[in-house]
């Protein structure tokens, strides 16, 4: 038997788990090195105790930036199989988390299903699962009910919960008081909000939080602190009710810190570029550099079917300030549902921002399937650059699509492709271009 409860604490203690083998191995870094920033909580490794199938990864600022992707059905899309196929399809093409956000149907047997199959870490939202694990209103549940439902979650084998700890009744005043354009748009913090208006109850994981540290303690799960209070709208970016649950969140981390609980914060949303950056490095001072987990930013209201673009443009500015983890934003966010091809192009999106804040911030080996992809160009090696392509299928159709008459060019450039004659010329060749 392990003589350590947590990755955190084995860290804090001197060991090098299998689990940080595994991701020190896929970081290129010595593991000793990923063991020392684990231990100060600066990077995470979520590996719940009971998920056997888990390729762990780590998650932190000096590690690759990492990618989630959100699937999990709903009242009106309830084809679990579908959400499976989703879920063999993210980890193919590369996600390294994805997160259950059912709030329909027999979650628990899905979510049993993701942990048994899924060699990527699997997320849950136990908020989404309270009224649906009962079968009663929510302003019937009790504040006990919650944590249980959060048991239940760490019992499967979930490796990382995102909690709504930060928001507390003073939350209440604050949304009443401040008339934010767009209110809390945090499906799990909406619920936190309307149980507390109806019950007249503080908020139960902020009151019963050093239960729940013990929770995720005995099964090790990762706490990803929600932000209730993240802006939904550029103009909501950056006010108080943002800032002042970021703080709350800083204190809720070095608590969990204290019992050798891993934690990530999550972060916006919806912001301005120009905030972006401040954000990133005002985060990274508050919880003392835990991983900061965003969803995006969104850096725009009025992109609605773009919506993995202007998330992927946040996304980089993002990774390059230091943030940890993106979670996807796939074309149908605030649309529907999204079915397979979304999920595809909200997944490229996303690795597109994430390796490139990892070139902003000099990631070893970051710059190397870039060097490789050049040189493949110099070459016009076509089959190279689709093998090193993020996706490669999409760039093989287009070649197909409109095939050039010369096998060495493309059909934009044709002769006049700058590559071939610069290759010729310095070649002593004669460029022929006509």
């Amino acid at each position: 038997m392990d003589n350590y409860a947590t990755q955190k604490e084995a860290a804090r203690m001197g060991v090098i788990t299998p689990e940080m083998e595994t991701a020190a191995r896929k970081e290129q870094m010595p593991a000793e090195e990923l063991r020392a920033l684990v231990a100060t909580g600066t990077a995470v490794i979520p590996a719940n105790r009971r998920h056997k199938c888990l390729s762990a990864e780590g998650i932190g600022s000096m590690l690759r930036t990492k990618i989630n992707v959100n699937l999990g059905v709903s009242k009106d899309k309830t084809d679990y199989a579908l959400e499976m196929d989703k879920v063999r399809t993210a980890v193919a093409m590369g996600a390294h988390a994805v997160m259950d956000l059912s709030s329909h149907g027999d979650t628990r047997e899905f979510r049993r299903l993701l942990v048994r199959e899924c060699p990527a870490a699997v997320g849950t939202v136990p908020v989404y699962d309270s009224v649906i694990h009962f079968q009663r209103p929510l302003d019937e549940l009790k504040a006990r009910d919650f944590l249980q439902v959060v048991r239940a979650h760490a019992e499967d084998g979930v490796d990382f919960v995102t909690l709504h700890c930060g928001i507390t009744r003073k939350t209440i005043a604050q949304i009443r008081e401040n008339k934010r354009l767009m209110n809390i748009v945090s499906r799990g913090g909406s619920l936190v909000f309307a149980w507390m208006s109806m019950t007249g109850e503080e908020n139960p994981f902020f009151e019963y939080y050093d239960e729940l540290l013990e929770i995720c303690r005995e099964y090790d799960v990762t706490i990803s602190l929600g932000d209730a209070c993240r802006p939904g709208c550029i103009e909501d970016a950056s006010d108080q009710c943002q800032i002042e649950e970021l703080v709350r969140l800083g204190e809720l981390t070095e608590r969990a810190w204290a019992r050798d609980v891993q934690v990530m914060v999550e972060g916006p949303g919806h912001m301005p570029l120009d905030q972006i950056a401040a954000n990133m490095k005002l985060q990274q001072t508050i919880c003392k550099g835990a991983p900061f987990y965003v969803l995006g930013p969104l850096v725009t209201d009025i992109a609605p079917g773009y919506d993995h673009i202007t998330s992927a443009i946040g996304g980089a500015a993002a990774a390059a300030a230091g943030a940890a983890f993106l979670c996807y934003v796939t074309p149908a966010e605030h649309l529907a549902l999204p079915n397979l091809e979304d999920m595809k192009e909200g997944i490229i999106a996303s690795k597109i921002a994430a390796h490139a804040g990892d070139i902003a911030k000099g990631i070893r080996g970051a710059r190397e399937a870039d060097r490789r992809m050049s040189e493949a160009r110099r070459a016009l090696d076509w089959e190279a650059q689709f093998a090193l392509a993020l996706d490669g299928e999409k760039a093989r159709r287009y070649r197909a699509a409109a095939a050039p008459a010369e096998d060495d060019t493309c059909s934009m450039c044709g002769k006049f492709c700058a590559i071939r004659s610069m290759n010729k010329a310095l070649a002593g060749d004669y460029v022929d271009v006509l």
